[in-house]
């Protein structure tokens, strides 16, 4: 089965440009941890609730006055609309995500899988994939390109 097949084709991007505060609502509105960051038709990085209080809040800075672009993950990790379910759940595992933006091959913004869209199809999958996620680091864990 194709990922474009169960995820989420409904996206909400925030620009770079925005406050941490309105990423921060995004979040709570949508009950997210994370928000793929679109300029141009493209996507450009993530924001997550962890880079707002690491990069934001543990400095002592306002949310208010800190923008979306400052904090913001700038290497994502993404699967393909035809990639199959398990490429997603591999990348959720080494990577230690739970929700992956999904590109079309032009690299355009198409949709986003969550760990929850793949545990509807293989509860195994979601197993492995939860197992990888759950597993400590020795340090933090950033994005890369799929």
């Amino acid at each position: 089965m194709q990922i474009r097949e169960i995820m989420s084709p409904e996206v909400e991007l925030i620009a770079p440009n925005s406050t941490l505060r309105d990423a921060a609502c995004m979040m709570r509105a949508e009950d997210i941890g994370a928000i793929p960051v679109g300029e141009n038709d493209r996507l450009i990085g993530m924001i997550t609730d962890r880079d707002i209080v690491i990069r934001c809040v543990a400095e002592d800075r306002q949310p208010s006055q800190c923008l979306v672009r400052e904090a913001m993950s700038k290497k994502v990790c993404y699967c393909f609309e035809d990639d199959e379910l398990d490429a997603a759940a591999h990348i959720m595992a080494d990577h230690q995500v739970r929700r992956l933006p999904v590109l079309n091959r032009n690299k355009r913004l198409v949709g986003v899988i969550s760990l929850a869209d793949l545990s509807h199809c293989d509860p195994l999958m979601v197993k492995s994939a939860l197992e990888g996620i759950s597993q400590p680091s020795g340090s933090p864990r950033r994005m890369t390109h799929h």
